[in-house]
C-alpha cells in the first residue's frame, strides 16, 4: 500500500519473485498533499479519502489472503507537521505499522524498480508524485547519485498560484542546485509517475502508434518536449476534449508536462523512457536475494508462461538449441529474442485452432513483459504468430510489424515457421528435437532424422520444411541418417 502526496494505492502481487504479477490494483486521488506548502499539514478532506482507502485496502488483502503487506508514506506524510498523528492513526485503522520513507528512500526504491524491469537502464530516473520528483542516476544495473526535490504539481500549484512563468522558475532553481544532472546527456531519461504515463497516452494516441503499451514506450526528447509545451498550456476544458485522459488527471497534468519540459531541458537526455515500474516493484525487488536479482526478467518470465501454459515445460530450452543453426549470424541480443520465443512457442494450444494465431499474439504484445524494448516484444509475438501460422497480411500482424524493419521481421517469420515445423515433427513432444537437427548445409536446408525417427517423415513435415526454406531462399530435403 502506497500513501502518496495525490494518491493511496494497493498493488497486490501474485508472489516476491523475479517479475510478480500484480493480481490486483486499485488506487484512490486522495490529495493528502493539497495546499501543503501554505497550511504545513495534510488535507482535510484527504485525509477523509485516505484513511477509507486504507480501512478499504487493508480488508481487500486480508480476504485476499495477501502473507505480506507493507504501508509506506512519502512526500506529503513526510513534510507536513501533523504526519506524525496521521501515521498513529493511519496504522491503527490498518493495524499494520505504516513506514514513512525517507526522500533518500523514496528516490532509491524507484530507481531500483526502473532497474528491476529495465536492467539495462543507463541514464536518470525521475520519479514525479503530487508532493516531489525524485531523480536518481543509474547505470550498469546500479543506483548512483539521488535527490528529493519540492516538485510535485500540487505543492508547485500551490507556489506558482497559476502563474507559467513562477513555476518555471521555481522548477529550474532546483534542478540548478544538481550539478551531476550534467552527465545525463545523451543518454535515456526513466519517466516514472502517473501524470508522466498519461503524457505517454496522449502521444501514443497523436502519432497512432500501434502497440498501447506504456511500458518501455520510448520518445525522442525533442517530440517530448514539443508535446510537453503544448499540454502545459492547456486550459482545463481543452484537456477535457483529450479522449481516454481521466479527469482527476485535468488539473495536476499542466504542471506535470511543465516540470518534464524543464527536466529535459536541463538534462538533455537523447530519449525519454516511460516505466510502469517504480517504488512499488523496487521494495519487492530490494528483498531479493542477489542471485534471483541477477536473473534475467525476461527469460525468467517467459519460461515460468511457457510451463504453465504449454504441454512440456522442458520442451522451450530444446526449441532454442534446435532452432540455433538458422540463425548463424545473431546477435546476443537476438539469440536472447529467440530462447524467449521458443519457451512461449506452445503457449496457444488449448485455444481454438481459427484463433490460436491472434490469441497468442495479443498475449504476447500485450502481455507483462519487462527487461525488452517494443520491437523486441514485437519480433516475438510475430514469431509466435507465425508459429501458428497467422496471416501474416491481417491487420492483428501488421501492429506487429509496423514497429519492425524488413530484416527484423523476415527473422521472425523464419522463426516462426520453424517453431511451426518442430512442433509438427514433434507432436509437441519433449526429447526428440536432438536427434533431428535442422541446419543449413550449402544451399539447401536439411532435416536429418535418426533411424528411429524415420518414421516421423510425412508430407505434412515436408511442407512445413519447404516453407522454411521458402523463406530463407533454399532449397530443402529430409535426409535420413545412417
Amino acid at each position: 500500500m502506497d500513501i502518496g502526496s495525490n494518491s493511496v494505492r494497493l498493488v497486490v502481487y501474485e508472489g516476491g519473485g523475479r517479475n510478480p504479477a500484480a493480481m490486483f490494483n486499485e488506487k484512490v486521488l486522495a490529495g493528502l498533499g493539497r495546499r501543503l506548502s501554505s497550511t504545513g499539514r495534510l488535507d482535510e478532506d484527504g485525509l477523509k479519502s485516505a484513511y477509507a482507502a486504507i480501512e478499504r485496502f487493508t480488508a481487500l488483502a486480508r480476504v485476499m489472503g495477501v502473507r505480506h503487506l507493507d504501508i509506506v508514506a512519502t512526500a506529503a506524510v513526510r513534510d507536513a507537521e501533523d504526519g506524525a498523528d496521521f501515521v498513529t492513526r493511519a496504522t491503527e485503522i490498518a493495524g499494520h505499522q505504516v513506514r514513512v520513507l525517507s526522500g533518500q528512500e523514496e528516490a532509491y526504491f524507484s530507481a531500483e524498480g526502473v532497474i528491476s524491469a529495465i536492467p539495462d537502464a543507463d541514464g536518470l530516473v525521475g520519479d514525479l508524485g503530487g508532493g516531489s520528483l525524485e531523480v536518481v542516476l543509474v547505470g550498469r544495473g546500479q543506483v548512483g547519485a539521488q535527490a528529493t526535490l519540492p516538485l510535485g504539481p500540487l505543492r508547485l500549484a500551490e507556489v506558482a498560484q497559476g502563474d507559467r512563468a513562477k513555476a518555471s522558475a521555481v522548477i529550474d532553481q532546483a534542478l540548478t542546485g544538481l550539478p551531476w544532472l550534467d552527465q545525463v546527456k545523451g543518454r535515456s531519461f526513466y519517466a516514472v509517475g502517473g501524470a508522466w504515463r498519461a503524457l505517454a497516452k496522449i502521444h501514443m494516441a497523436q502519432v497512432s502508434y500501434p502497440l498501447r503499451v506504456l511500458h518501455n514506450y520510448r520518445i525522442m526528447r525533442g517530440d517530448v518536449r514539443d508535446m510537453s509545451r503544448v499540454i502545459s498550456n492547456l486550459s482545463r476544458e481543452s484537456l477535457e476534449r483529450i479522449s481516454g485522459l481521466s479527469r482527476r488527471r485535468l488539473d495536476t497534468l499542466p504542471l506535470a508536462a511543465l516540470i518534464l519540459d524543464r527536466v529535459l531541458k536541463a538534462t538533455k537526455p537523447r530519449d525519454v523512457v516511460f516505466s510502469s515500474y517504480g517504488l512499488r516493484e523496487g521494495l519487492l525487488y530490494s528483498r531479493l536475494p542477489s542471485r534471483e536479482r541477477d536473473l534475467d526478467p525476461l527469460i525468467e518470465t517467459s519460461t515460468q508462461m511457457g510451463a504453465r501454459m504449454g504441454r512440456f515445460a522442458e520442451h522451450g530450452d530444446e526449441m532454442a538449441r534446435w532452432t540455433a543453426g538458422l540463425f548463424a549470424d545473431e546477435s546476443p541480443a537476438e539469440e536472447r529474442l529467440r530462447r524467449v520465443a521458443c519457451h512461449l512457442s506452445d503457449i496457444g494450444w488449448r485455444g481454438h485452432p481459427d484463433y490460436r494465431a491472434q490469441q497468442s499474439l495479443f498475449e504476447i504484445l500485450r502481455g507483462p513483459f519487462v527487461g525488452i524494448d517494443h520491437p523486441g516484444r514485437a519480433q516475438v509475438a510475430l514469431a509466435i504468430y507465425a508459429r501458428y501460422d497467422g496471416d501474416i497480411e491481417a491487420g492483428a500482424c501488421r501492429q506487429a510489424s509496423a514497429v519492425l524493419d524488413d530484416r527484423e521481421v523476415l527473422r521472425a517469420r523464419v522463426l516462426g515457421g520453424a517453431l511451426r515445423l518442430g512442433h509438427v515433427l514433434t507432436g509437441g513432444t519433449p526429447g526428440i528435437v536432438h536427434d533431428c537437427p535442422l541446419a543449413v548445409e550449402g544451399d539447401a536446408l536439411v532435416l536429418r532424422l535418426a533411424p528411429r525417427h524415420a518414421g516421423l517423415d510425412g508430407e505434412v513435415v515436408q511442407r512445413r520444411l519447404a516453407a522454411v526454406g521458402r523463406l530463407l531462399g533454399l532449397a530443402t530435403r529430409v535426409a535420413v541418417d545412417v
